[in-house]
C-alpha cells in the first residue's frame, strides 16, 4: 500500500479523533512527535478492538485478528498493508518499542471474543497486561523516561498502572460484562468473599493497593511523561474512589468521573509538564 509517512499519521489522528475518549485529549501534553507516536499506538489498539467488537461470529472474528497480526507482523518489517502501518512502524522505530507489546494487545484482545472467566487472579493479571499493561509500556518507550532511570526500573510500576486501569474498567463495567456472560473478576475472589459487595470493596482494595505500586513511575518519567501519566492515573484512580464511595451502584449503572473532574485534573497536569512541579 502507497501512503506517504505524512498521511499515514494523519489517519491515525482521524481515528483518535473519532474515538469516543477523553483520554487522546492528554496527548496534547506531549511534544510533537510523542504525540503523533501516540496517535499511532492508539489508532493501532483502536482498529485492533474493532474487530473484536464489530458485528459476527467469534471463529469469522478470530480469522480476522490473525490476519491483522500477520499484517503486523509485515508491518513491522516495513512492508505496509493498511493506512496506519507505516505511522506505526515509524513510532516502532524512533521510540524503540518492543514489538512483543503490540502482539499481546492482539492475544488481549481475542481472549474476549469467547465467554470470559478467570480461575485466579494471576489468570486476569494476563488479560489486564495484554489488553493495558503492554499498552502502557509502550507508551513509556514514547513518553520518556529521565536520566539515570532504566526501563527496567520502570517497566514494573508501568505493569502495575495497566492493571490498575484494567481493574477499574472492570468494575465499572461489572453489570454490563456480566450480561454479556464475561466474569473477569477471579472465582477465587467470589468463592473467598462470599457476597456481591465484599466482592467488589476486595476488589478495589486490591486496585488501590496497585496504584501505590503504580505511583512510583510518576518519578521516573520525563515532564511531558509525568504529565500525561498523572492525567491518566489520576482519571482512574478518581473513577476508582468514586465506586468506593457506592460499590454496589456498580451493579446498576456505569459509574462516570465527572467532566468537570476530568477537566480539573487534566488542567493541573501543566504545571507538571512545563516542570514547576
Amino acid at each position: 500500500m502507497s501512503v506517504t509517512l505524512a498521511a499515514s499519521y494523519a489517519a491515525c489522528r482521524a481515528i483518535v479523533r473519532r474515538a469516543n475518549s477523553s483520554f487522546p485529549l492528554a496527548f496534547r501534553l506531549l511534544s510533537r512527535p510523542r504525540r503523533r507516536a501516540m496517535d499511532a499506538l492508539y489508532a493501532f489498539s483502536r482498529l485492533t478492538d474493532d474487530i473484536a467488537d464489530s458485528p459476527g461470529e467469534p471463529a469469522a472474528k478470530r480469522e480476522l485478528l490473525d490476519r491483522w497480526r500477520e499484517a503486523l507482523s509485515e508491518a513491522l518489517a516495513g512492508r505496509f498493508t493498511h493506512p496506519v502501518h507505516e505511522a506505526l512502524h515509524d513510532a516502532v522505530q524512533r521510540f524503540a518499542i518492543p514489538h512483543q507489546y503490540l502482539f499481546d494487545v492482539i492475544d488481549g484482545v481475542a481472549m474476549d471474543l469467547e465467554p470470559v472467566r478467570f480461575a485466579t487472579f494471576d489468570e486476569l493479571k494476563r488479560y489486564c497486561h495484554c489488553v493495558a499493561g503492554a499498552v502502557g509500556l509502550a507508551c513509556i518507550r514514547i513518553w520518556g523516561i529521565r536520566p539515570g532511570v532504566s526501563f527496567a526500573d520502570a517497566d514494573a510500576p508501568a505493569e502495575a498502572a495497566g492493571i490498575a486501569f484494567q481493574l477499574t474498567n472492570i468494575l465499572r463495567d461489572l453489570r454490563e460484562d456480566t450480561a454479556h456472560g464475561r466474569e473477569y473478576l477471579p472465582q477465587h475472589d467470589r468463592k473467598k468473599t462470599a457476597e456481591s459487595l465484599a466482592l467488589v470493596n476486595f476488589e478495589i482494595e486490591r486496585g488501590r493497593d496497585l496504584y501505590r505500586q503504580a505511583a512510583a513511575l510518576d518519578g521516573m518519567l520525563t515532564n511531558e511523561g509525568r504529565a500525561v501519566f498523572r492525567v491518566m492515573s489520576g482519571t482512574y484512580r478518581a473513577l476508582l474512589e468514586k465506586i468506593a464511595c457506592d460499590p454496589m451502584a456498580v451493579f446498576e449503572k456505569r459509574v462516570r468521573v465527572s467532566k468537570w473532574k476530568k477537566a480539573a485534573i487534566f488542567l493541573a497536569a501543566w504545571p507538571v509538564k512545563w516542570g514547576l512541579l
